[in-house]
């Protein structure tokens, strides 16, 4: 009957699987209140070629230039086309088709045969997204045979590319991942059975998380990273928590437990395990919902499902199939040499307890070394920088990448995207103080380093009324001026007209560390304008609120993420101080994490052939999500570890032997699972592109000093010196005890007796 439903719910998840991708974008802006958001709501009306979404149109002509008559038909053809295509709503223009031909140089490019057209279109953030990279192919196919280049350039083509080459990533990724998770469990397991079944629940749970989403996404706005998310995590949680039960199902069956006593005894034990991980990690994740960013939010929402069904797939549908394969479950045994098995032995004979006895014996030394080695991969953190990715991440194929980099040859790097500086009068009709304030504005902003040029609507206002400027805000006036000067004019100025633009055309790109301080420098000088109030918008200023978001929240996220973490692992093993040191071993590892991440990304140490982006900095949810789910994995093989050492000490009230023998019996597992991990997160990593990148390699890389310099020999070392402090809990008659569970003395040292799977 379970298995029955499974299927069922499976056909479901996958139809809405396959269907997901096309209700997802790649949007990631600020929240509401931020002033580049209050700037687009601004701009959505009165401007002439502006809207809330505003397109830059690039129009090359291969085979004629500004010249000869044939250039001006064909290009007004291509403006003509997306002006009316019913798509985009496309409002109004400004450029080359608005200009007289004594007025059109500024919109020509250096090579005489590239132009440059502005277009507001009628469609908001998230359609555009979805509508611009179809669109944009369309314009290929059409014009590219007639020897034009069209380019429909803005941050929601780039974000809809995004959603595209994510799409594509994510299949070459999967395609990477799964020979290797395949391999990996063959020599966990030796059973092409065993190695089967974990598949099967593995993409059991990825599918119909994906399913879930799809219905989700029906109400709520997600970003293409959510999908991502869910098959990376997916599929590193699901195969570690079939190694879990699975593990534990045959130790119960080679101590001589019937099938059904087995299953229940997985259960029961491994099953509380998987449990107590997986609520690790989703009270982990669950402090990203606090930070109002889509993607973040998006982020948090995949991973916390993905967990979520990853544990229901592991305590309903994997029982049923293991009652189901029963004994049968070790069949297809697959050689290995003696090198590569682990057989089950007693806890003394094992080399993991030989190892922790020597950590153990000199747990200072060993202790400082670590914590020094991690220390010091953490000192790049301190020069961390967050970026927005732009098109600048995108592949050499790319059409929109292509359309960026002939802006920047033509025009300059920053033309495409300026910074958006939006005026409101406070007075209903600007006098000649407001335009004086304006044109100082103006003046000052040229005037700042890295500014290649400030467009704004004070030569308009001069040209139609040289003595007094403000008078060609006069309706009557402005009605009479000639269509190119009116068109520059509404440009710059809405028909409200006490609404203004500044235009600070930067000298780099939009997310280039130069413009990020030219951002600031016209924020501070925009602020002080006496007559106006301003908001900054544009796609640099869109980046900076939403990076300024993450590190205000960063903190909270933080303080959070540990405060449940104490509060679980105080609850699951009754103690006060072993909480504080998984506390300390998280901060130790996400540190280190972070480190490796700069050196790699930020500075570019990985060796080319890795074929890793150096983008000069780090994704900047990145942090964000990399912290909570190291915080969640961290803890999740914290509770593998000690659940089994807390079960040996209480048996034994020996302190030390506790250790060693819990680390023997739940190192191959937590080895294992590791493995798995990083096989998973390392196939995104090297697959993916640079915001999944930077994430897949985050992830890989604290899973491996998790489950080696942590787990190994932190862990050991630090409980060691706490001794019988390890298990103090005021709340306890009896600090620290040392008798409880004395039934397990003659069964714990069975290899079914483990409590960790």
């Amino acid at each position: 009957m379970i298995l029955a439903v499974w299927l069922i719910l499976l056909i479901l998840g996958g139809m809405g699987a396959v269907s997901l991708a096309d209700r997802l974008s790649a949007g990631s802006g600020p929240p509401p209140g931020a002033g580049s958001v209050q700037a687009d709501a601004l701009l959505e009306d009165g401007f002439q070629g502006r809207s809330a979404v505003t397109i830059a149109m690039v129009v090359r002509d291969q085979d004629h230039d500004m010249s000869e008559p044939a250039f001006d038909s064909r290009v007004r053809g291509a403006i003509t086309a997306v002006l009316g295509d019913p798509r985009l709503g496309a409002t109004t223009s400004y450029g080359w088709d608005t200009a007289s031909p004594e007025q059109r140089l500024p919109f020509v490019g250096k090579d005489g045969r590239t132009v440059l057209t502005s277009i507001g279109i009628g469609i908001d953030d998230a359609a555009a997204t979805t509508t611009l990279p179809s669109l944009q192919k369309e314009l290929d196919d059409r014009f590219r045979p007639q020897g034009l280049e069209v380019s429909l350039v803005n941050i929601q083509a780039f974000q809809g590319e995004l959603t595209e080459e994510s799409a594509a990533a994510l299949a070459k990724a999967e395609i990477i991942a799964l020979p290797a998770i395949v391999v990996v469990l063959l020599l966990l397991f030796r059973s092409v059975t065993a190695t089967m079944v974990a598949l099967t629940t593995t993409m059991t749970g990825v599918v119909l998380t994906l399913g879930v989403l799809d219905i989700v996404a029906q109400f709520v706005q997600l970003n293409i990273f959510a999908q991502n998310i869910v098959v990376m995590l997916g599929l590193g949680v699901g195969v570690d928590y079939a190694l879990v039960m699975l593990k534990r199902f045959t130790q119960e069956l080679s101590a001589g437990n019937p099938v059904g006593v087995a299953v229940e005894r997985t259960v029961a034990t491994a099953g509380h395990t998987v449990i107590a991980s997986a609520l690790t990690i989703v009270v982990a994740v669950a402090a990203l919902f606090v930070v109002p960013l889509d993607t973040v939010t998006s982020l948090a929402l995949g991973a916390t499902l993905a967990v979520a069904m990853a544990m229901l797939v592991a305590l309903l549908l994997l029982p049923a199939l293991l009652h189901l394969i029963g004994t049968r479950i070790d069949a297809g045994r697959v050689w290995l040499p003696a090198a590569l098995r682990h057989d089950q032995v007693r806890p003394e004979t094992s080399r993991w307890y030989r190892i922790t006895e020597r950590v153990m014996n000199r747990p200072v030394w060993w202790l400082t070394a670590v914590v020094s080695i991690l220390v010091a991969l953490a000192i790049p953190v301190l020069g961390m920088r967050l970026f927005t990715p732009d098109a600048r991440i995108l592949p050499a194929t790319s059409t929109v990448g292509a359309g960026v980099d002939t802006v920047a040859r033509q025009f300059g790097p920053g033309a495409a995207s300026p910074i958006v500086v939006v005026l409101e009068a406070r007075t209903d009709r600007p006098d000649a103080a407001t335009i004086g304030d304006l044109t100082s504005l103006a003046d000052d902003l040229r005037a700042l380093p890295d500014v290649a040029a400030v467009n704004s609507a004070v030569p308009f206002l001069r040209a139609v009324s040289p003595s007094d400027p403000s008078a060609a805000l006069d309706p009557a006036v402005s009605a009479r001026v000639p269509p190119d000067i009116g068109a520059g004019l509404r440009h710059y100025a809405a028909d409200d007209n006490r609404t203004f633009v500044v235009e600070v055309i930067p000298a780099q790109p939009s997310s280039d560390d130069k413009t990020m301080q030219l951002l600031d420098r016209v924020r501070a000088r925009a602020a002080q304008v006496p007559s106006l109030d301003e908001v900054v918008g544009g796609e640099t200023a869109r980046g900076d609120d939403s990076n300024a978001e993450v590190a205000r929240a960063l903190p909270l996220v933080f303080a959070l993420m540990l405060v449940a973490v104490y509060l679980v692992l105080l609850v699951t093993f009754r103690s006060v101080f072993l909480p504080l040191k998984a506390i300390a071993t998280n901060v130790l590892s996400a540190g280190a994490t972070f480190g490796v991440l700069v050196m790699i990304f930020q500075y570019g140490w990985a060796p080319d052939w890795l074929g890793l982006d150096h983008a000069g900095a780090l994704f900047f949810i990145g942090p964000l999500v990399v912290l909570a789910l190291i915080v969640g994995l961290s803890t999740d093989y914290e509770v593998f570890l000690l659940s089994r050492v807390r079960e040996e000490y209480l048996r034994t009230g020996d302190n030390r032997e506790a250790v060693a023998r819990g680390m023997a019996w739940t190192a191959p597992m937590i080895t294992g699972a590791a493995v798995l991990m990083i096989v998973v997160f390392g196939a995104f990593g090297f697959a993916g592109i640079m915001p999944i990148q930077q994430l897949g390699i985050g992830l890989a890389v604290a899973v491996a000093i998790d489950a080696t310099l942590v787990r190994v020999i932190i862990v050991p070392a630090a409980m060691q010196l706490m001794k019988r402090w390890n298990w103090w809990n005021p709340l306890d008659r009896e600090p620290v005890p040392a008798q409880e569970s004395a039934r397990h003395r003659d069964s714990s040292d069975r290899p079914g007796a483990t409590t960790v799977g």
